[in-house]
């Protein structure tokens, strides 16, 4: 009778250690709203790594959640499209990073604005989302810093027809092909309980 006591308390104790640990490094999300369309749409469900850059610095072309300075109490997701240095413009329908056109195959729609030129600071992080012309995000006129990166958007899970990796793009491999280093401008480069939360705008 012991050694079964025994061994359910293992048991017990194991299973808690693994469900803590998965709280650390994920969390649930619901896409609200239209503004990463057509990568993510409205209710669908999807898994953030909040661990993702624990050890590694966020990419370029990264689906991100962020607390947005606009609205510090929401989640939001967007694509990650500039790094502290980079100097970003938008003009006739495209997005110039570093003086290089993107080509930008995940965006809904070509951007009816225009914004910049602008020098990202230091640790600050220039956002938009694929759905340009319906999207609050960065060419507003706001950045976001590494503390209000909350993690990366990493498998949809809901509904199951649309499962799947949430799909970054290689933005630095692109201006790499363009000629440029891939690295800013200004200097080289080096949770909580799964509960669902909405990401949205």
């Amino acid at each position: 009778m012991k050694y079964w006591r025994r061994n359910l308390l293992i048991v017990v104790g194991v299973a808690l250690l693994v469900c803590l640990s998965v709280n650390l490094v994920i969390e649930r999300a619901v896409v609200n709203g239209g503004s990463m369309l057509p990568a993510l749409a409205d209710d669908q469900r999807i898994i953030i790594l909040t661990a993702a850059y624990n050890f590694t610095a966020p990419q370029r072309g990264d689906v991100i959640i962020i607390h947005p300075p606009v609205a510090p109490d929401k989640l939001w997701i967007k694509r990650l499209i500039g790094l502290p240095g980079d100097s970003i413009s938008i003009q006739g329908g495209r997005v110039y990073l570093n003086s290089v056109a993107l080509d930008e195959p995940y965006i809904k729609n070509k951007p009816l604005y225009s914004f910049g030129p602008y020098t990202i600071p230091a640790d600050h992080y220039f956002v938009l989302g694929d759905n340009r012309n319906n999207s609050t995000d960065s060419h507003y006129g706001w950045t976001v810093t590494r503390e209000n990166i909350v993690g990366k958007a990493w498998l949809c899970y809901w509904p199951f027809n649309q499962v799947g990796i949430v799909q970054a793009y290689d933005i630095t491999g692109e201006l790499a092909d363009a000629g440029q280093t891939g690295l800013p401008a200004a200097k080289n480069r080096a949770f909580s309980a799964l509960n669902d939360q909405y990401a949205g705008n």
